[in-house]
């Protein structure tokens, strides 16, 4: 609220990892905002129980008027008369603008982004593979999906389920003040339509599971398309894609066909048995009235409130229907949302300070799935502080996923990694990435402006350092000419979705100013030159040698250039280091490496030996 502390914070983190508990999971995705959800539950049951003394007002005034027999009805009675006015005209509408105030101003603003939050946070906490599964449409369609399904359960929980229930029970208690039987009757009627409910919504809920997944499945192959147009139109795959995209969608137009006909059946039935209700109550009334055992008035407040509970049955039933459905779409989304994480720091896990940069890798072995896909097969290797080297090999030798594997982004099979003597695992995950700067061959920008990527680097960052960066990476000069489509010039200048605006050597000197920013003590090269025609990599290995000077520096190359530079140089192969030295060293021995060099073109070594 404005000027003064949310009822609900809307932001709060979770008390620890999701649950996959349904139950559980509820409880862990709205602590924090259960005591604004019992309240809007009370202000619910008051709407309702005000609907209960509506009917009983109106018969109790049409008694009231025939016992008195008389003209001047109004003026005896006008004291009580403004009393009853009073509770329709002020203290009814209050009680249903506080009801909508809660769940439309305190819930409903409040409770999608606290839950959307918590999702995201652990989403954000998952280890790589995690993601390397997924489709990155479908996993933030699962979140939002998620947290809009739980909103819609508490909303309509609160709205709908404790309005009803308050309005049943006192409906109950005030048909059977008439008499007994009405009473009986009613309830006898109240629960062979829960019995009806109970049959249908699980079958609702399992069917609406299935239609959540299928459509999460249709955003992630859209996503995946359009995130690939490049590649489908250089291939001329369009109607491939729009194939799998009409495949993946007929797949969601079944779950949502069945669904609808259970939902369909549903309130078919439902409202043919609310029609019920009137007939019986008000016949049962019209009856004791006929034997004098019911006055005028009891028939108008029997009409009454069996009417408006038969209105209300339709409208519970569809309620109902919706708060099984959004339990079948929050499971499927924890199935998707809420496993562990696979990578946790330590407790107590503790940066060394300062960082020297002293990398070893001790017998590291690691395979990408249980299948033994490409990886490292005890994998030893030291970096001494400030030493320089070059990773090279044929293409799935294991240089890419050595990295990977020193800053955490998969976890270990076999073996260990230290920085400066500690174990990677004992060290926080972030506290370990903020110490290494990396540029990767395929450097993905944000859809932000050209300021907001650099600054990604150290975001407090002034000005003055932000453009020292960019003319060190010689990035100052085109991003000084940038313009997007919306007006915005220079540094404000947006990139597009992963940089696409840009042209890979402009990424990647943008992302070179990023990692020259950072200023960590390792410097991570993954074919970071990769991208620059031949007069601005002469330009950016000079700004190279300077970013290198006194920092650790492990770089995956293929160019002449950047090997020539490097103090010592392994060579590996089938995920092992099957050769070490300097570049002399390794020419004079006649090995694998000798091989590539020999064989090499443009500058480069060839990616694979014959």
């Amino acid at each position: 609220m404005r000027g003064g502390r949310p009822l609900i914070d809307p932001f709060a983190p979770g008390d620890g990892p999701p649950p996959r508990r349904l139950g559980a999971f509820l409880r862990w995705a709205v602590s924090g905002g259960w005591p604004v959800v019992g309240l809007s539950l009370v202000t619910g049951a008051l709407n309702g129980l005000s609907e209960v003394v509506g009917a009983f007002l109106v018969g109790w005034v049409i008694d009231d008027a025939l016992g008195h027999g008389g003209s001047s009805y109004l003026i005896d009675r006008w004291p009580v008369l403004l009393a009853i006015a009073g509770f329709f005209l002020i203290l009814r509408p209050a009680t249903q603008g506080l009801n909508g105030a809660m769940t439309s101003l305190v819930l409903g603003p409040n409770l999608t982004p606290l839950v959307l939050s918590r999702l995201h946070r652990h989403t954000l906490g998952q280890a790589m593979a995690f993601f390397d599964d997924d489709f990155a449409g479908r996993l933030s369609q699962k979140q939002m999906q998620t947290a809009r399904a739980v909103t819609d359960v508490a909303l309509e929980f609160a709205n709908v389920m404790s309005f009803a229930l308050a309005l049943l029970i006192g409906a109950i208690a005030l048909v059977g003040n008439v008499n007994w039987r009405l009473g009986l009757a009613m309830t006898l009627w109240m629960v062979a339509y829960f019995f009806i409910v109970r049959w249908f919504l699980p079958r609702i809920r399992a069917r609406a599971k299935a239609r959540a997944g299928t459509r999460a499945a249709v955003s992630g192959q859209l996503v995946d398309t359009i995130s690939n147009i490049a590649t489908v139109k250089l291939f001329a795959r369009s109607a491939e894609e729009d194939g799998a995209a009409i495949d993946a969608m007929e797949r969601f137009r079944g779950a949502a066909l069945s669904f609808g006909r259970m939902a369909t059946a549903f309130r078919v039935a439902m409202t043919a048995f609310a029609g019920t209700l009137p007939v019986v109550m008000i016949g049962g009334v019209l009856w004791l009235w006929g034997q004098g055992l019911a006055s005028t008035g009891d028939i108008a407040m029997a009409g009454l409130i069996a009417t408006r509970l038969a209105q209300m049955t339709g409208w519970v039933s569809f309620t109902a229907m919706g708060v099984f459905s959004n339990i079948g779409e929050i499971e499927d989304g924890v199935r998707t949302l809420a496993p562990p994480h696979d990578i946790t720091d330590a407790d107590g896990a503790m940066m060394p300070r300062p960082v020297s940069g002293d990398i070893r890798f001790e017998e590291v072995t690691f395979t990408y799935d249980r299948e033994g896909g490409a990886g490292l097969d005890r994998f030893s290797l030291h970096v001494a502080p400030g030493e320089k080297l070059a990773l090279v090999g044929p293409s799935g030798a294991g240089k890419t996923t050595a990295v990977s594997l020193m800053l955490r982004l998969y976890e270990l099979g076999e073996g260990r990694i230290r920085l400066d003597g500690h174990d990677i695992r004992d060290l926080p995950q972030d506290g370990l990435r903020a110490a290494v700067s990396m540029v990767r061959q395929d450097t993905a920008m944000f859809n932000r402006s050209a300021r907001d990527n650099i600054l990604y680097g150290r975001p407090d960052a002034s000005e003055a350092d932000l453009i020292e960066a960019s003319r060190r990476a010689h990035a100052h000069e085109f991003i000084t000419q940038l313009e997007d489509g919306q007006g915005r010039t220079g540094y404000d200048a947006h990139l597009g979705e992963r940089g696409v605006k840009l042209s890979g050597g402009q990424r990647q000197r943008i992302a070179l100013a990023r990692a020259i920013l950072k200023d960590a003590p390792v410097l991570v090269l993954d074919e970071a030159t990769s991208a620059l025609d031949s007069e601005v990599e002469a330009l950016i290995q000079d700004a190279l040698v300077e970013v290198m000077a006194g920092r650790t520096v492990i770089a995956i190359a293929h160019r002449l250039s950047t090997i020539a530079q490097m103090d010592r140089i392994a060579v590996m192969d089938a995920g092992r280091i099957v050769e070490l030295g300097t570049h002399e060293e390794l020419l004079a021995s006649g090995g694998l490496y000798a091989d590539l060099w020999s064989r090499q073109s443009g500058g480069f070594l060839p990616a694979a030996a014959e």
